[in-house]
């Protein structure tokens, strides 16, 4: 299930709460292969995707972690640190040198709570990232080890 292009940033946020956004973001760069972040560990920022894709994975005992969505221009990497306990509920890992948008999420709770508007609309934006990724690992996880899944081998 690929991400829409309707939860992207440019079509999800209004100008100019897109804008507002950006001037607190800066410029990243990654390798291919490099961990963004790790299932557990702490959420403290998150990224919108410049140029590259990513895999979002996810820890199943006993097994080799299961990419359960790869994310590209525009998407939005990271919705745990929104929510508290601010905890990353999957992994992420970069499939091609990527470049991306890295915001700190203490400075953008701020910001959504200083200005309700703008708080709203990336909750909103933000909610329905969520709501989509869990479909996606949901359908994922049931591709693979459902009663018709291939079991992905460890």
């Amino acid at each position: 299930m690929p991400p829409s292009i309707a939860l992207r940033m440019n079509h999800a946020l209004p100008g100019e709460h897109r804008d507002r956004l950006l001037r607190v973001g800066r410029e990243v760069r990654f390798p291919q292969g490099a961990r963004l972040f790790d299932e557990g560990g702490t959420a403290d920022r998150f990224w919108i995707v410049r140029d590259g894709t990513l895999a979002l994975d996810l820890h199943v005992p006993g097994r080799r972690a299961p990419v359960v969505e790869t994310l590209g221009v525009g998407d939005l990497v990271g919705w745990s640190w929104l929510y508290e306990p601010y905890v990353w509920q999957f992994g992420a890992e970069t499939v091609t040198p990527l470049s991306a948008y890295e915001f700190d999420a203490v400075a953008v709770r701020l910001m959504c709570l200083n200005d309700a508007e703008f708080g709203r609309t990336v909750e909103h934006w933000v909610g329905r990232v969520l709501s989509h990724r869990l479909r996606a690992a949901r359908t994922r996880l049931l591709d693979l080890y459902g009663p018709s899944g291939t079991g992905g081998a460890p």
